[in-house]
């Protein structure tokens, strides 16, 4: 692993504690956290400008660097709204994507080192429209211009201010929460935790939800061959032997507790999140199957051989969750017609 990487894997373990490091860089983070505060305040007092839409936008995000299970979320929300007889469509950042022009309208022939790699899993999990541009209003623009949309989710975005939106949604990791409780550098945090006090719905994936919380769990599917996505094989078929553990996430140790969790013994190998994967990342001098998660695999299409594996997962929320929102979404559009 190059040097770059093995810094940044220290860094977000330094994060979860109130180390020297942490405490060296506490007054950029003080810094930090009171220019969040201050923009914050600014788009509240009107002095920022805030763009509105004529369809409710539901922002999926978090308050800390790092995977938290947005992307989950984000495609079951539109599969649930699509069941209740919405046209919903994403919009993303694509985070890492390095396109020449933006917005870019994703679809089965997107590269993910292009338009990112959740905009690509969204797509082919949920065959709804996604439109990537870093300005979110302007993926919202050409989303609303070129589909029938008549509900929006944004994957991530709950600092973008400038996007209006009548929900917001904030996930927390459920094990790892708000890290030391600093804001960058000294620790994990986008902007101050009592962020979480103004959204409407806030959603803990794994450990136990505090009150008011809504849990989350993520489901894995059958194991699926990266370079062959329509062969798949269950956990039980690599049970009996040795498999290497690929992550290239947020927080890597939770897709290896996962692979624990359905009785794999593994040897694993942590890369940092959004890892842009080369074939010698894979040279482990054997054949054993090579496991990753579907985030990492999307990435890796082009050097896949047939030993390596995904492990899909699915969110699963309760109904009082999606209650709770579609009592949101009526509101949002009362205010709308009123308007």
């Amino acid at each position: 692993m190059k040097p770059g990487a093995r810094l940044s894997l220290r860094l977000s373990a330094d994060w979860q504690q109130r180390g020297t490091l942490a405490w060296l860089l506490l007054p950029f983070a003080l810094a930090y956290g009171a220019a969040a505060r201050v923009r914050n305040a600014l788009y509240k007092a009107g002095w920022l400008r805030t763009q509105r839409f004529p369809v409710p936008i539901i922002v999926v995000g978090n308050v800390t660097v790092g995977g938290s299970g947005k992307t989950p979320l984000v495609i079951d929300l539109v599969d649930y709204l699509k069941e209740r007889g919405y046209r919903p469509g994403v919009v993303s950042r694509g985070y890492g994507g390095t396109a020449n022009t933006w917005p870019q309208v994703v679809n089965a022939g997107s590269d993910a080192s292009v338009v990112g790699d959740e905009p690509v899993i969204i797509d082919r999990r949920t065959r709804c429209p996604v439109v990537v541009d870093p300005d979110r209003c302007r993926a919202v623009t050409r989303l609303l211009d070129e589909f029938q949309c008549d509900v929006v989710v944004s994957d991530d975005g709950l600092q973008h201010h400038r996007l209006g939106r009548c929900v917001e949604i904030l996930v927390i990791d459920g094990i790892h929460r708000f890290g030391n409780g600093f804001c960058l550098p000294a620790g994990p945090l986008r902007e101050p935790s009592t962020r979480m006090n103004s959204v409407d719905l806030i959603v803990c994936n794994g450990g136990q939800p505090a009150n008011g919380e809504f849990g989350m769990r993520l489901i894995p599917n059958a194991l699926t061959r990266v370079a062959d996505l329509s062969l798949q094989a269950d956990a039980e078929s690599f049970v009996h032997q040795k498999v290497h553990a690929v992550a290239g996430i947020g927080h890597p140790g939770r897709f290896f507790r996962a692979l624990q969790r359905l009785g794999l013994a593994a040897h694993e190998h942590a890369f940092p999140d959004h890892h842009a994967f080369v074939a010698a990342d894979f040279d482990f001098g054997d054949d054993l199957p090579v496991i990753m998660t579907e985030k990492d695999a999307v990435k890796c299409m082009a050097l896949a051989d047939s030993r390596m594996w995904f492990v899909p997962v699915a969110a699963e929320l309760s109904e009082d969750f999606y209650q709770r929102l579609l009592l949101l979404l009526r509101e949002c559009d009362d205010r709308q017609k009123i308007a």
